[in-house]
């Protein structure tokens, strides 16, 4: 536990100072240079004088002069080929130290090389460490990797926390490793003594029965309360479309049924071939909409309809949602049978619900009009009623 608890806290320390980084990058790049050389590729942002701590930002970043303090840098590729007095702290994608660090570094990055003289210690996170034949560093090295890779030199320990090490150079002191596999560590490269510790399971929580059922029954309680407010909405705003939608589930259901599942197979595969167009991508946004607001309403129309069955004469709206919406919430609760339950709710309430808008199409409504027989006219006092010829 003190291992990780140390590596945590060295990594928070890391994090940090790259992002720190950023913005002392954006600064640096407003300061005067002097005769001193710091070599920095064209991508990187950065002017310095090479005396203090120099910060550095940009795309390609590689440090190939002296500096004479620390060194702070963050892009793509970040790469300390120069001599640096200082520290070096860096975070990026691919971070590559070919020259020599007096001082300690601590990286942040996807994949980390270190081929070059680090004269004190080094804390490194990353997907990859990479310590080469021709890398060293003085004391300690502290990291965490997918794969840790030490074919150099450690002067002191070596702790880590990976998913495989590998050392093949030296380490002048213990190992300390954390991993679900063995390291690999050839013969005579560790001078002291070498401890794995292994990662320990997450505990398992068991959970009562009981915390089960009331947690069950604190949900159903939930949804009684929520889905009952909505229904009770409903029946007091629109009574009539209410009745309207679930008329035609009355005498056909199965029609409803039928009309439901293929709206439920076909809306979809239009509505995501208009999506890939230009043109048509607004009305599948909107169709999307629309579509939804169906799918939601059909609980409503569902509850409402069970409610009619239930009571056969002229009750209330609210009473009959009311009483459909528990029946439908229970049912809906009950393991297996809510599939069931949940499909026939959304068949049933598109294709009424499609059945109701189809039959309210102005054409429709005209046509019926426009077929009605005229009313008769009452004949005026004193005129006798005409015989049609």
């Amino acid at each position: 536990m003190r291992i990780l608890s140390r590596s945590w806290r060295l990594a928070a320390i890391v994090l940090a100072a790259g992002l720190l980084v950023l913005p002392a990058g954006a600064a640096a790049s407003a300061a005067s240079s002097t005769s001193k050389p710091v070599s920095v590729s064209t991508a990187a942002s950065a002017a310095n004088d090479g005396e203090g701590p120099q910060f550095y930002s940009g795309l390609a970043v590689d440090v190939s002069g002296t500096v004479d303090g620390d060194v702070y840098a963050s892009g793509q590729s970040v790469t300390i080929s120069g001599k640096i007095k200082g520290d070096v702290i860096a975070a990026a994608q691919n971070i590559t130290i070919t020259g020599t660090v007096d001082g300690n570094v601590r990286l942040a990055g996807g994949s980390v090389i270190i081929s070059g003289d680090v004269s004190r210690s080094g804390t490194v996170f990353a997907g990859s460490v990479n310590v080469t034949d021709a890398g060293s560093i003085g004391n300690d090295l502290v990291s965490a990797g997918g794969d840790v890779a030490i074919a150099g030199k450690i002067g002191r320990d070596l702790l880590v926390s990976t998913g495989q090490l590998t050392i093949d150079g030296t380490v002048g002191g213990n190992v300390t490793y954390q991993s679900n596999s063995a390291a690999r560590i050839a013969t005579g490269a560790v001078s002291g003594t070498v401890e794995r510790v292994e990662r320990q399971p997450s505990p398992e929580v068991e959970i009562s029965p009981w915390a089960v059922f009331v947690g069950w029954l604190l949900g159903l309680l939930y949804a009684l309360v929520a889905l009952s407010l909505i229904t009770i909405a409903a029946a007091l705003l629109v009574p009539r479309v209410l009745q309207r939608v679930t008329d035609h589930l009355i005498p056909s259901p199965w029609k409803a049924l039928l009309v439901g599942f293929v709206a439920s197979i076909a809306v979809p595969v239009v509505l995501l071939a208009l999506l890939v167009t230009v043109i048509g991508a607004p009305l599948a946004l909107a169709g999307l909409l629309l579509w939804l607001v169906l799918m939601l309403a059909t609980f409503v129309f569902s509850a409402y309809y069970i409610g009619r069955l239930v009571f056969r004469g002229n009750q209330h709206p609210v009473v009959k949602s009311l009483v459909g919406g528990v029946i439908l919430i229970v049912a809906l609760q009950i393991p297996w049978l809510n599939i069931v339950v949940w499909v026939a709710m959304v068949l049933f309430g598109l294709g009424a619900q499609l059945l109701a808008i189809h039959s309210q199409r102005p054409w429709h409504t005209r046509t019926e009009t426009d077929a009605m027989p005229p009313a008769a006219t009452p004949p005026t006092v004193g005129e006798s009623p005409q015989t049609p010829a």
